[in-house]
């Protein structure tokens, strides 16, 4: 019989009933929920949710921050035999979440104090929901409001009179029964329910654990939403599977305040591994530049000089001090002892590695980690496939790659046509096993679409190498196409024009058959500023000598791809931009043009600018500094 996450709970119950699972810092320091105490709680909730009136099948929403109550919420709503539709606590406008707890037809809500502003705002949109049942304690409570501590009262008092219900609603889940309704803004404009069972989540688990070893000693911080499949199945799950355990960020007062607490709770609880996603990564490699230039121009070289050797001894990671690099080891450990453990203190000293998802990792940010001892794993998956599908991890990684493919689990890589094909060539890549979704909710067009003979199309374009490493290079539906049909992907370019360029924040490219590509950048405006000011002191940024000296830089910073330029050759000529319509204000979630999980909705940029992107392919616009860019920089 195929496990369901309740039978994957109680094995952990059974075999680590007295040992550690959640750790949880409300005052001064973090404290420990055994694996008992947590099957407990989640039974006591199950129980007060039945008294309550959830039913078999209902949908229950959970909107909250990352924390212990989220995980004993989701066990505790799946105890009953209910199903979790998890929402993004970044879902700010009211169409949004109406949408989805309409969509999904919850008739009950989670929520922490933090987010019961919104459900508040919206509640006479969502007639059909019967309680709400709020985690923290509030001086009043509005209609179909109840506290989480009522119902726990209410969950003892039911156990009393019905003892053995809560297990009998729980062994009669089978593994094909839905566990999540998880929503995604993908990139594409209109968000699908995700439709997850309990067999694609205990399934994907067994499949993680193929590629990574997890041992019962190890403690993670869960920094990543909740509500995402990566951080229940590289998160929670294959951590509860192994008996090791799992810490959440304390919840501050507000959002500013809860991401401050991240690099202090990390310090206290001392992970062995962290999941992470480029954002993230980003930001933890600038804090840790700042920190060294902060520490004089001295270390600042010594720092420089250190990465240089460890990034040519480590070359893709399977290949390390291979041939005459070994001679660099004995001065590498030196750097090491004297440079790189100190950073490593900062991630508490016993970090093993990350393991990184949601979107392409750069391969220097991939560098960067592995040099400074903290490997940063590409892995690689969507929500669709539960979501893992490939990483690297200890045993098995190349950088560059998105890894070793998860077992069983079949993939190919498909042309157009659906043909399979060999090995280097690229194409869509499209995946078979028990981790596929059970469909999109409500929507049988779209999934019909999506899964063909039990295969999943990602819509990712990637290749194989002989290896039996995956290699993920963009979007296989977001192709480049130019008016004589070749195509091309266009992730890379776009990363690389970002990366490599202080004055380049977010870049968009196009090319739907037109003759030359185009791209929407949007610039660093404060970085350009500071160029004017070293280049011509006396400009002021209101001229317009000062934009056109900014615009022409910018232009130079494309150009150092092309023929003559320091990075000729990264990519094919043709495909880069040949006119640029510079954007005033950046790509945002607030603005709906970026996801939940920091990926550019590409769809939605295009339909914004659609205008914009014409008029690049009108007279004269080929210069950048025409009329329009010269307005959206000021």
């Amino acid at each position: 019989m195929k496990p369901t996450i309740i039978d994957l709970l109680n094995t952990s119950v059974d075999k680590y009933a007295h040992e550690p699972f959640l750790w949880k810092k409300t005052t001064t320091e973090f404290l420990p929920t055994t694996y008992l105490e947590t099957k407990e709680q989640c039974h006591l909730l199950a129980a007060g949710l039945i008294d309550l009136g959830v039913e078999v099948g209902d949908k229950v929403a959970l909107l909250s921050e990352g924390r212990n109550a989220w995980i004993i919420g989701e066990l505790g709503i799946l105890h009953t035999g209910a199903i979790n539709v998890p929402l993004s606590i970044k879902l700010e406008e009211s169409n949004d979440l109406i949408f989805r707890l309409i969509h999904s037809e919850a008739k009950y809500i989670l929520v922490s104090g933090g987010q019961l502003k919104k459900i508040r705002t919206i509640a006479g949109a969502i007639p059909q929901i019967k309680k709400v049942v709020v985690f923290d304690e509030q001086a009043e409570y509005e209609t179909k409001e109840i506290s989480l501590k009522e119902v726990l009262k209410k969950g003892a008092e039911f156990q009393k009179a019905n003892p053995g219900a809560v297990e009998i609603r729980a062994k009669a889940i089978k593994p094909d029964d839905l566990a999540n309704i998880s929503y995604t803004s993908g990139t594409t404009a209109d968000p699908k329910g995700i439709m997850l069972t309990h067999r694609n989540y205990t399934a994907n688990v067994e499949q993680a654990l193929t590629l990574m070893t997890i041992p019962s000693t190890y403690r993670t911080l869960l920094i990543l939403p909740l509500d995402h499949c990566f951080a229940h199945v590289a998160g929670f799950y294959s951590f509860m599977a192994c008996g090791a355990s799992v810490g959440t960020v304390q919840t501050g007062k507000t959002g500013v305040e809860t991401l401050k607490n991240i690099p202090i709770n990390i310090k206290e609880l001392k992970p062995s591994l962290l999941l992470s996603v480029p954002a993230l990564a980003k930001s933890f490699r600038k804090n840790i530049e700042t920190s060294i230039r902060a520490q004089g121009p001295v270390i600042n070289w010594l720092f420089n000089t250190a990465l240089d050797l460890s990034y040519s001894y480590n070359k893709e990671g399977y290949n390390k001090g291979q041939g005459v690099q070994f001679l660099k080891k004995p001065l590498l450990n030196l750097f090491d002892k004297i440079l790189f453990s100190k950073i490593r203190e900062g991630f508490g000293g016993q970090l093993d590695f990350f393991v990184g998802g949601g979107a392409l990792l750069d391969i220097d940010l991939q560098r960067f980690f592995y040099a400074v001892g903290m490997p940063m794993f590409q892995g690689y998956g969507l929500s669709e496939a539960t979501p893992i599908i490939s990483s690297n991890g200890m045993i098995n990684h190349k950088l560059g790659s998105s890894g070793y493919l998860v077992k069983p689990m079949e993939l190919k890589i498909c042309d157009t046509d659906g043909n399979e094909l060999p090995n280097f060539e690229k194409g869509e890549i499209v995946i078979k096993g028990e981790n596929v979704m059970a469909g999109y909710f409500k929507n049988e067009k779209a999934t019909a679409e999506t899964i063909k003979d039990g295969w999943l199309h990602t819509g990712d374009m990637g290749y194989m190498d002989n290896d039996g490493f995956l290699y993920v290079v963009g979007r296989f539906k977001s192709l480049l196409i130019s008016s004589d049909g070749e195509k091309y992907s266009p992730e890379g370019i776009e990363e690389s024009l970002a990366d490599n360029s202080y004055f380049i924040d977010q870049v968009i490219l196009y090319n739907n058959q037109n003759p030359y590509t185009t791209a929407l950048i949007v610039p660093n405006k404060e970085a350009l500023k500071r160029y004017v000011n070293h280049k011509k002191p006396h400009l002021s940024w209101e001229t317009h000598e000062a934009k056109v000296l900014a615009l022409d830089k910018l232009q130079r910073e494309i150009n150092q791809f092309r023929k003559g330029g320091k990075l000729e050759g990264m990519f094919p000529e043709r495909w880069l931009p040949a006119a640029v319509a510079v954007i005033g204000e950046p790509f945002t979630e607030q603005n709906g043009l970026v996801n939940s999980t920091m990926k550019i909705i590409r769809g939605k940029v295009e339909e914004r600018y659609a205008s914009r992107i014409e008029s690049l392919y009108s007279s004269g616009a080929k210069s950048i500094d025409n009329p329009e860019n010269i307005d959206a920089i000021s």
